[in-house]
């Protein structure tokens, strides 16, 4: 054991002795590998994040949860627009008649969404998204309120003029977020609605979707005060009960909106069911494709990098030449001399891979100043890169190893 050990730190240090003593050299050698690095841990760290990113924002839209729609939220390059524009849109009167036709899920909700302006006092902003909701929305979506509170029932009920306000408008309205509670602001067509929660800080999503940050909470009695319910993008929300699975909610769906739209069974659906956990499939081939492009640049990156490596430990054994014949000579093993130079080339191997890693630590805090999501490089990520720093560097030292233990005591030490 002791014997294995003093083998590996001889290595270890032959290797900083040699990145010590000719650091261009080495440096430039070791600059594919080091490329290399850069490329796998940036691309998987930056795709894994993406991918964390992208599943939080669906799971925001609801898990187990159906969007009925007159559009198809996931069509491919020949989408017939034509066809889903002519389709009638989901109406509130739907949302009744869904709950006693599909009793076994567990919640369905009505949403309508526009775009108009917010004022308080002298502050004005335009683009804000209003989303008007029915009951059962918080329960479906992740809404969570910083301050404040939600709607309550009586809220439904009547149409109260309340609104929960998203946390960038309230900041850039009064300043500060908390400020927004009880204070009155103006709506589309000069409404005026009270201030009773702010949702709490949520971020840009990746996907689209709902930006919380940007919009208002509205309930739907009262936005429906402000803009007729058709074009408002009007669509209705299910989620299935825990024990319910997606196939058997689709099949309910289906047959129950049918049955409401009174459809004979020779008409086609004039409904889109969306199943919301099925997005994730649909950017499966975008992240797919992207780690393949990160591959084969880390990939080739690492082949100049493996003929750099091994350029230095053939230079390495001539220079160590006398060195080794005096080992072999005093009994040193074939085995020794063979271990002691791949480990020496997995060595600077990894050192290649250390100078990738701080270069990525440090472009990582420049990508999630710049991007909507932090980026994070998991522990998993890590350890595969230094697995293929030790992996490249035994496959680029194999040869220069054998060289070395193959190498005649004698004729080893007369050569210098």
């Amino acid at each position: 054991m002791m014997r294995n050990l003093a083998i590996i730190w001889t290595s270890f240090k032959m290797a900083l002795q040699e990145f010590r003593s000719n650091k261009l050299r080495t440096f430039l050698s070791l600059l594919g590998i080091t490329f290399g690095i850069f490329c796998i841990i940036s691309v998987l760290s930056t795709i894994s994040s993406m991918q964390m990113a992208v599943n939080r924002d669906l799971k925001a839209l609801g898990t187990k949860t159906i969007y009925i729609d007159k559009w198809q939220y996931t069509a491919g390059p020949d989408y017939p627009w034509w066809k889903y524009v002519k389709r009638p849109t989901p109406k509130y009167e739907e949302l009744r008649l869904l709950k006693l036709k599909v009793p076994d899920a567990a919640h369905i909700s009505f949403e309508m969404e526009t775009q108009d302006k917010v004022e308080y006092g002298d502050n004005s902003l335009t683009g804000v998204s209003y989303y008007g909701n029915s009951e059962d929305f918080d329960k479906i979506q992740q809404v969570t309120i910083g301050a404040g509170r939600y709607f309550q029932q009586s809220d439904f009920d009547h149409g109260s003029p309340y609104i929960v306000m998203g946390y960038r408008i309230a900041e850039r309205l009064f300043s500060r977020p908390d400020k927004a509670l009880g204070q009155t602001v103006k709506l589309k067509g000069d409404k005026q609605a009270i201030v009773i929660g702010i949702i709490e800080k949520q971020g840009q999503s990746l996907i689209g979707g709902w930006d919380y940050d940007n919009c208002i909470l509205l309930t739907y009695e009262y936005m429906k005060q402000m803009i007729r319910e058709e074009n408002a993008q009007p669509k209705l929300l299910v989620q299935a009960s825990p024990n319910m699975s997606m196939e058997a909610l689709t099949d309910e769906l289906k047959g129950a909106m049918r049955s409401i739209r009174k459809l004979s069974p020779t008409q086609e659906d004039n409904f889109a069911l969306n199943n919301i956990d099925n997005l994730s499939k649909f950017f499966d081939p975008i992240f797919r494709g992207m780690n393949i492009g990160g591959w084969a640049i880390a990939a080739l990156s690492l082949v100049v990098g493996m003929f750099g490596v091994a350029n230095i430990m053939f230079v390495t054994v001539r220079e160590r030449t006398s060195q080794i014949g005096l080992k072999k000579a005093i009994g040193a093993k074939k085995g020794v001399i063979l271990t002691e130079f791949l480990l020496e080339s997995a060595f600077l191997c990894v050192i290649g891979g250390v100078i990738g890693m701080i270069g990525v630590f440090a472009l990582t805090f420049i990508i999630s100043s710049m991007l909507s999501f932090q980026v994070v490089i998991p522990l998993n990520i890590i350890l595969l890169a230094v697995s293929i720093c030790l992996f490249t560097g035994v496959a680029s030292g194999i040869i220069p190893a054998f060289v070395a233990a193959r190498m005649d005591p004698v004729v080893a030490i007369r050569s210098n």
